[in-house]
Formats: C-alpha cells, sequence, structure tokens
C-alpha cells in the first residue's frame, strides 16, 4: 500500500514511542509511507533511517490552506491508496484536501470525550462526510464515538495502541531523591493533575494507608503543586511521605522503581500509556473502570480494577500487594506476559495493515 500520514511528533519519546513505531512497522513489511510531521524532530530520523518520506510541514492551525494544498498536491500527483491523521489539527485540513478524491481516509481517535453531534467543530474532525475510517484506540472510545455518529457506526472501529517489552529495558530511576529507599514500598501515580485524573480520589486514599509506615506515595506531572492538591496534601496523615515529582522524561524508569502504579482517572481516558508502561515493566497497575485500562488490565490477575471514586477500593488493592509479596509477583509476571501476546506493538501493526487493506 501507498500510505500518506499526517502526524504530530514534537513531543517526548515515550508520549510518542507507541504510535510511531506503528509507521515504521508498516515501512518495514514493504509498504510505501510518506509522513507529514515535525521534520526536525528526534523520530524524524528514525523514519528516514526506516526509508520513510518525512516532510516538514505539521499544520499550526486546524484549517491551514497551504497543508491542504500540499496534502491535495500529494493526492493528485501520486497514487495514494490511504490518507491518515491523528490530531485535532492534521485531521480538518486531512479531510478537506481529499475531498473529490478516491483515496480512503482514516482518522485516529484516542479519547473519550469532546466530540459532539451538537458541536459544529466536530463536522471538521471525525463527523467530517469525507471521514471513511475511525480507528479508536480502545474499544471505550470506539463505543463513545459510535454513539456520536449518525449513520455508518461500523467505521469506527477499535485497535489497541500496543507496546513492545523491548521498549521497556532500561534501569529503573532512583528513588532516593525523594527520601525513597529500596525498602520502602513506592506507590505512584503518573498523571498530568486534571479534574477527570481523580488525582483527589488518590490523595483521599492515603488516610486509610497512612498507617503502613513504608508506604510513600510519588506524584509524577504537571500541575500537582496547586490548589486544591496542596491542601489535600497537607491534610494527608502521610503528608510527609508524599513527594511531588513534577514532569519527568524519566517517568517510565520512575513507574520501573515503584511496587504499584495507581490510575485513579475518573472520566475521558483512552487507553493510559502510563498503565501500558506499568505492564511493560511488570508493576502490577490498579486502575478504574474509565475508559480502556480495563480492557488490558486483567481484574485480580495483571492488576486490579476499581470503581470510579472509590478511595476505600483503591487503599484495599494498594494494601494487599503491599501485604503479599507472592500477589505481587504473579501479577508482575501476568503483566509483562500480556503485554508479550495480546497487547504487543507487532500485533498492533498487523492490525493496522488488515484495517487498511479492508479499506481498499
Amino acid at each position: 500500500m501507498n500510505i500518506l500520514i499526517l502526524s504530530s511528533a514534537d513531543s517526548s519519546f515515550n508520549s510518542l514511542r507507541p504510535e510511531l513505531e506503528i509507521y515504521i512497522g508498516l515501512a518495514r513489511r514493504g509498504h510505501q509511507i510518506t509522513i507529514i510531521t515535525h521534520g526536525n524532530s528526534e523520530y524524524a530520523q528514525r523514519f528516514r533511517d526506516a526509508g520513510i518520506e518525512v516532510i516538514d510541514g505539521h499544520p499550526r492551525k486546524k484549517i491551514s490552506f497551504k497543508t491542504i494544498n500540499r496534502v491535495r498536491d500529494l493526492l493528485k500527483n501520486r497514487n495514494y491508496d490511504i490518507l491518515y491523521a491523528t490530531d485535532s489539527k492534521t485531521i480538518p485540513n486531512a479531510a478537506f484536501a481529499a475531498i473529490g478524491t478516491t483515496v480512503k481516509f482514516v482518522a485516529y481517535r484516542g479519547t473519550t470525550s469532546g466530540l459532539y453531534r451538537h458541536d459544529p467543530s466536530s463536522y471538521m474532525t471525525l463527523l467530517h462526510p469525507r471521514v471513511d475510517g475511525i480507528i479508536c484506540v480502545s474499544e471505550s472510545v470506539r463505543e463513545y464515538v459510535a454513539q456520536q455518529l449518525w449513520t455508518n457506526k461500523g467505521k469506527a472501529i477499535t485497535i489497541h495502541k500496543g507496546h513492545d517489552l523491548a521498549w521497556y529495558d532500561k534501569q529503573p530511576g532512583d528513588l532516593s531523591e525523594f527520601g525513597i529507599t529500596k525498602n520502602d514500598f513506592t506507590v505512584i501515580c503518573a498523571v498530568n493533575a486534571r479534574p477527570s485524573k481523580g488525582l483527589t480520589v488518590m490523595l483521599e486514599a492515603t488516610h486509610q494507608l497512612a498507617d503502613i509506615e513504608n508506604l510513600h506515595l510519588l506524584l509524577v506531572g504537571k500541575n500537582i503543586d496547586v490548589e486544591p492538591y496542596t491542601s489535600l496534601i497537607n491534610n494527608s496523615p502521610m503528608k510527609e511521605r508524599i513527594h511531588l515529582a513534577g514532569y519527568r522524561h524519566d517517568a517510565p524508569e520512575l513507574i520501573a522503581a515503584s511496587n504499584v502504579l495507581v490510575q485513579p482517572s475518573i472520566s475521558g481516558e483512552g487507553l493510559p500509556r502510563a498503565v501500558m508502561e506499568a505492564l511493560g515493566y511488570g508493576i502490577p497497575p490498579v486502575i478504574t473502570t474509565t475508559g480502556g485500562g480495563k480492557e488490558v488490565v486483567e481484574d485480580g490477575k495483571s492488576g486490579f480494577v476499581v470503581p470510579v471514586k472509590d478511595a476505600p477500593a483503591i487503599a484495599d488493592r494498594v494494601r494487599r500487594l503491599h501485604d503479599s509479596a507472592e500477589l505481587h509477583d504473579k501479577m508482575s509476571q501476568a503483566c509483562q506476559q500480556a503485554l508479550r501476546t495480546t497487547y504487543s506493538s507487532q500485533l498492533t501493526i498487523e492490525n493496522y495493515e488488515k484495517y487498511f487493506q479492508s479499506l481498499l
């Protein structure tokens, strides 16, 4: 197949890798790939090394006539089978460029919010009539998207964004900078604090975990050192063992150095990358029922799935993992097995290939 992709490549390496390795994988399977992206990014060189043509020109606006004209010229002058766009800026530009062409246009969706029938801007993205297919990162996202589609709800499909165990071969981070020793039990939350991430629920759970003297909570991400979080931390009976790391490029290594990942989200999740990273490093996750995390974490086997906004349930599952080294070890092995098989990057690449071919 001849595939034209519009995608961003200007974020952190770890956050980009699950998506961008799909394109490299397709190229290695013999498909001709052209990508319009950030041409000076770290991943742009990886694309070139894989034989992918890189065009510097990720759009800065949702409607960029420069981008639309560039994509339209490519579609007219080359025999592309698939046009694939992945974000809020590339999708509308690609959709308008595809009008009047025969290329199959596919869009990506990674969240369970922000798309509404009554919102005119939605008709510039996934509800645009030129969209032929929608790849959703989880079944929860697919169900949400299908509810917004007027017709042909089957054009939204699920392909989990897989990972590769080989990505998780770095040494665990050193938690001593936070005063955490190897004899301590560390719970990590790796989120950029927003109401939907449920960090307040995790901080509420600390009231029921404070009696575990060697338990520490490590908070990694942006905007945690503001209200209401600062007051909740100061009011926690284990406030001296709650550590704020801020935004970190080595977040996966900090997860690897921890004992449990808690993802206390209350809404809006697609397929949390931190959960997949925890699986890769064999760190059992405790997650909520919102979004796609519950599709990859098998409750009681590779982690725990608890109700939304249920601080006692989070505290209970953390305590179980603290109290039973045997349970922790079994879950750790199950985590990596899931990523090795059911949620591998290679399986994702194969599923993308099959879906693109099915549209032709």
